[in-house]
């Protein structure tokens, strides 16, 4: 089965904690601080392979997490980073941000790859904290968290020329005379119910990619008949050819048939109705099928298709239509349908809000990620580290916030795992 989406979870590594030593050496006791740095998390990066072709094992593996880094050492040892995470996708997937829809990466080339979760930094080790006035420094930072993140992957089949049409129109019959494809080609509706892909190689002509796109309905931009699903297939081509039964064989207007495709793909995106677009007046082989021919060249030309008579069961009028395309292909640049993705792909832990206090059952909690890590270096049974943080969220501004709250003195604030009574 043809898998083009995935959910997956990732976690980049979280920072090692800064060390709180302090140098030991015979005959010098009471040596300066030199607790080392600790080591950055690992990143979460996501990088093309082009031996991939599927989002298939994303189905049975779901948690992706980068190492942690190491912890600071004495002697002013920094703590080793986290080894990076290396995740392999086919090209042309688009990874977003699953809680707000973000697109965070658009990989469409050989070897591009994007930082998805980026590691936590290390925290300093004490020897950093030490003045003219504290020499004794008996606390170090903690590590950041790395970030993490629920993100939808979406595999977009990346090939030159599209085929669009009606189900049992002919497409996939189309692609078997024109490639080494071998779809599934039966008639009844919806032979084709994932994309197939072939390559046109012909005399004379530069081999480019082709897509057979599941059959389109009415009402496909809405999602009927899993339009969205086949309609997103159709974003990355850069030539459409639109093939239509000229035949009427199963009692449709052709022409009506040409205008409800067109009409579903401009309201699906207006950018696709105006895609260089080829038109195949198929089964020519089939009794009638001039009368009807006429009078839809009458109908289409006009509005600036180039239409081709052909007969997939009989391969009439297919190279006429192969030749032309390729020398389109010529001259229209990339397109590639996408909301434009930051130059910095992942939000960084100072852009989110360091803290939020809510007051619950009369206590004050203060939360975030910023505060959380404040707590985590912070040796409370020291003096000065207990002046620094209280400092440090002075000026951060969670004082200010608890007394905007109404908070009085003796007031109980909790602060994750730790509790005190506010005092001014």
């Amino acid at each position: 089965m043809f898998i083009d989406s995935a959910r997956i979870y990732v976690k980049a590594g979280d920072g090692g904690n800064g060390r709180v030593s302090f140098h030991r050496e015979k005959y010098k006791p009471s040596g300066g601080p030199d607790g080392g740095d600790g080591g950055k998390g690992g990143d979460v990066i996501f990088i093309v392979d082009e031996g991939s072709r599927t989002l298939a094992d994303f189905r049975y593996k779901r948690n992706y997490k980068a190492d942690a880094g190491q912890d600071g050492g004495a002697a002013q040892c920094s703590g080793k980073g986290g080894e990076d995470l290396i995740v392999k996708v086919p090209r042309g997937t688009i990874i977003k941000e699953e809680e707000t829809g973000r697109i965070l990466a658009d990989l469409t080339k050989e070897g591009q790859s994007a930082i998805i979760a980026k590691g936590g930094k290390g925290g300093k080790g004490n020897q950093h904290f030490a003045t003219s006035t504290r020499q004794i420094p008996n606390f170090a930072k903690a590590g950041d968290q790395g970030d993490e993140r629920w993100i939808v992957l979406e595999l977009k089949l990346l090939a030159d020329v599209g085929l669009i049409g009606f189900p049992n129109v002919g497409k996939s019959t189309f692609l078997s005379v024109v490639s080494a494809a071998k779809p599934k080609i039966a008639d009844y509706h919806f032979t084709t119910i994932e994309p197939n892909l072939g390559v046109v190689s012909v005399d004379g002509v530069e081999s480019f990619v082709i897509a057979d796109i599941p059959g389109l309905i009415e009402g496909a931009h809405e999602g009927t008949g899993l339009g969205h699903e086949f309609l997103k297939h159709i974003e990355r081509t850069r030539l459409l050819i639109h093939v239509v039964d000229v035949s009427g064989s199963e009692e449709r207007d052709p022409v009506e048939d040409f205008k409800i495709i067109n009409d579903e793909l401009k309201q699906y995106n207006p950018i696709l109705a105006e895609r260089p677009q080829i038109v195949a007046a198929n089964k020519m082989d089939v009794t009638g099928s001039s009368d009807n021919l006429n009078r839809f060249i009458e109908a289409i030309e006009p509005l600036g298709y180039k239409v081709f008579p052909i007969s997939a069961a009989t391969s009439q009028g297919i190279k006429e239509v192969i030749y032309y395309a390729s020398d389109m292909l010529k001259t229209i640049p990339e397109s590639i349908i996408t909301a434009d993705t930051d130059a910095e792909v992942v939000y960084t832990a100072e852009e989110e809000i360091p803290f939020q206090v809510r007051k619950e059952n009369g206590v004050f909690v203060v939360e975030g990620k910023w505060i959380k890590k404040m707590v985590a270096s912070t040796n409370f049974e020291d003096y000065e580290s207990l002046q620094y943080f209280q400092r440090a969220i002075k000026k951060k501004g969670v004082v200010d916030e608890l007394e905007r709250l109404g908070i009085n003195e003796g007031d109980t604030v909790k602060v994750h795992d730790w509790e005190f009574d506010y005092v001014r």
